[in-house]
């Protein structure tokens, strides 16, 4: 079995962190969100994956490697601009072959994984199945319609009048099949070549086409809100574990992780939280549903429910919630009284803070 990863956006919505970095690389709980899709198909059993990534991203390779660390053999499959997602499946066709596949959205989380749903399409083999998820606004999306047997009978890319509130997310599951049906797809009105028009040709030809409506949680992460709210349900799967220093004077609550070589010291942490390796905390208060990257500074301050990348640091304000911090991005206390801060900061600034 193997997978196609997407991993070739610009990530125009995660702007300015999406500047520095793919946005497949921005951390949720300390950890890629490319990294979780990776491991969550490792664990479903799947050996090789090929890597769709823009022709000139070396910064998904260098942190991928060879696929080594997740248990499986990565192949790159370079994208010259990005043309929808049916055209990734027919750049990658050489690299799938005459097997079947999954095709994950990089950026997207699915917990706890997708194990379940890749043995029911290994035994029933439809020639295509969707994960789904419920959605309020249905219009967003593209949208799958099904009839009493879970098959699915019509799909349209975000319609201006939504028949159905199933919207299709980032897993699909395929036989070669698909190949026929993307051959005879042509570019939408947005000039790309679309995955759910493919799906619909196989409908349209009277291919099996399944709908499976997802039962944990999903979400795209291409915003700060949905960053944050992966964030957050990741870090509830978190065990505790103390492998750095805490001296005697902190308090810990709660599960929470402090990575080999940080430093705690007159602090208090609340879990689910994570301090990563490197990192120093001083004087300060470290709430719930946060993740300390490495090398981070804490000193007297409070964050919570945020999202700090390695290297950077927070002094003397205590009020950040709900922010995420880039690389190396320094925020520090100003003059004037403000109760709280709602931060995107990107890699390498410095924001002062009125106190």
């Amino acid at each position: 079995m193997k997978s196609l990863v997407l991993s070739g956006g610009t990530g125009t919505r995660l702007r300015p962190l999406s500047h520095s970095m793919p946005k497949q690389l921005v951390p949720v709980a300390n950890k890629p969100v490319l990294f979780h899709a990776l491991e969550a198909l490792a664990a479903s059993g799947v050996t090789e994956t090929g890597i769709i990534i823009n022709a000139r991203n070396t910064s998904i390779p260098a942190a991928v490697g060879d696929g080594s660390r997740f248990g499986m053999a990565v192949t790159y499959l370079p994208q010259e601009s990005p043309q929808g997602l049916a055209h990734c499946v027919m750049i990658a066709r050489d690299f799938l072959a005459d097997d079947d596949f999954v095709m994950y959205l990089g950026d997207n989380v699915f917990a706890p994984g997708i194990t379940d749903e890749l043995a029911t399409f290994r035994r029933d083999r439809p020639a295509a199945q969707l994960l789904l998820a419920k959605v309020t606004d249905p219009s967003a999306y593209g949208i799958a319609e099904l009839d009493g047997q879970n098959r699915v009978t019509a799909l349209e890319e975000k319609p201006a009048r939504p028949r159905s509130d199933l919207a299709v997310t980032g897993a699909f599951f395929f036989t070669p099949e698909i190949h026929e049906a993307v051959e005879n797809t042509r570019p939408s009105w947005r000039g790309e070549l679309e995955i759910t028009d493919a799906v619909q040709w196989l409908v349209s030809n009277d291919h099996e086409v399944r709908g499976t409506v997802y039962p944990g949680f999903w979400k795209d992460t291409g915003t700060l809100h949905d960053l944050l709210e992966c964030n957050r349900v990741l870090l509830e799967a978190v065990e505790p574990s103390v492998q750095g220093s805490v001296d005697t004077l902190s308090r810990i609550y709660g599960p929470v992780v402090v990575e080999p070589g940080a430093r705690i010291e007159r602090s208090v942490l609340v879990g689910p939280t994570v301090i990563g390796a490197g990192s120093i905390v001083e004087d300060s208060y470290v709430g719930a549903f946060s993740a300390l990257g490495r090398g981070c500074r804490l000193q007297d301050a409070g964050v919570e429910s945020s999202i700090i990348l390695d290297h950077a640091s927070v002094r003397g304000v205590r009020t950040l919630h709900e922010s995420i911090v880039g690389k190396g991005g320094d925020v520090r206390l100003g003059s004037d009284p403000v109760p709280k801060h709602r931060l995107m900061v990107g890699d390498d600034c410095r924001v002062e803070i009125p106190a």
